[in-house]
């Protein structure tokens, strides 16, 4: 039998006690056990690490190789992952976030997938999203185009794609050929953007029409949290702001990156003007 490649799995967590423990029996409960475990404490002051040690015998009975980190501080995820990436030595790598859910087949189905197409730098799967109840509200997917070399305009123009960390992997030869440093641009959110654009522009990507990454939506979610005309302008432009450092960080001709900045600096002016319409004389 041959012998199974390493997947790293990355997980940044914030004040994450209350769906923790869902996210590490999904984690637990994996059909694939050649996993590395790397769990970034973004400065929680709740119960977070208390759940995470109660799992890590149960991680290491499995075979599970477990690594935890801490900022002593919140600095957001993207610094976090970025913490992480400093640290993993797999073969595959994904990043889920902490009050998602994993199918039992997750890693396993994606491994075998990027095993048996070997041209492939990474794969997305299906991501339902669940409301309350875990009932499904919408399932973000991506309908495999003729042309996979459309994925970095889609994800550009958030066109037919997903971007939930957890529903890519990516063969990690491939990542550090587009990230040799391992790390991200540091902002206040946008790592999934900053993860997944530099593989999209020179990677091939492959797809499993299977609903293997579940995304919970709750009250507490960052997004759900923006209130306002000012806060989402705010957004806007954090948004418009991490998308140009990224570009500015992938290797690609002066008429290729013009042509995108001006798609992303177009695509959140419209964002913008919206925001400020629908908003009008409201406080």
């Amino acid at each position: 039998m041959a012998k199974q490649p390493l997947v790293s799995v990355i997980t940044p967590c914030y004040n994450g006690a209350e769906f923790l423990s869902i996210f590490l029996d999904s984690l637990m409960d994996q059909t694939y056990a050649k996993i590395e475990f790397i769990f970034i404490d973004d400065g929680s002051t709740d119960d977070t690490k208390k759940i995470f040690y109660s799992y890590v015998p149960r991680f290491k009975k499995k075979g599970y190789k477990v690594i935890y980190l801490k900022h002593k501080q919140n600095r957001g995820q993207a610094a976090a992952l970025n913490y992480g990436l400093k640290y993993f030595t797999g073969t595959y790598l994904t990043w889920p976030d902490a009050d998602d859910i994993l199918h039992k087949d997750n890693i396993k189905e994606r491994v075998e997938f990027l095993q048996q197409h070997k041209t492939q730098g990474m794969v997305v799967c299906e991501s339902p999203i669940l409301g309350k109840h875990m009932t499904i509200l919408k399932i973000r997917r991506r309908i495999q185009p003729t042309d996979d070399s459309n994925l970095f305009r889609d994800l550009l123009t958030e066109n037919n794609v997903t971007f939930a960390g957890g529903a890519y992997m990516f063969r990690v030869s491939s990542f550090l050929q587009v990230n040799p440093k391992k790390e991200i641009y540091v902002a206040r959110g946008g790592q999934n953007w900053q993860m997944i654009l530099p593989m999209a522009y020179s990677q091939k990507c492959g797809y499993i029409a299977k609903r293997l990454y579940l995304i919970r939506n709750h009250p507490g979610s960052h997004s759900r949290r923006i209130r306002g005309l000012k806060a989402r302008i705010k957004r806007i432009d954090e948004h418009e702001n991490i998308l140009l450092h990224t570009l500015d960080r992938i290797k690609m001709s002066a008429v290729a990156k013009s042509e995108y900045r001006e798609l992303i600096i177009k695509k959140y002016t419209k964002r913008r003007e919206y925001e400020t319409i629908r908003f009008r004389g409201k406080p």
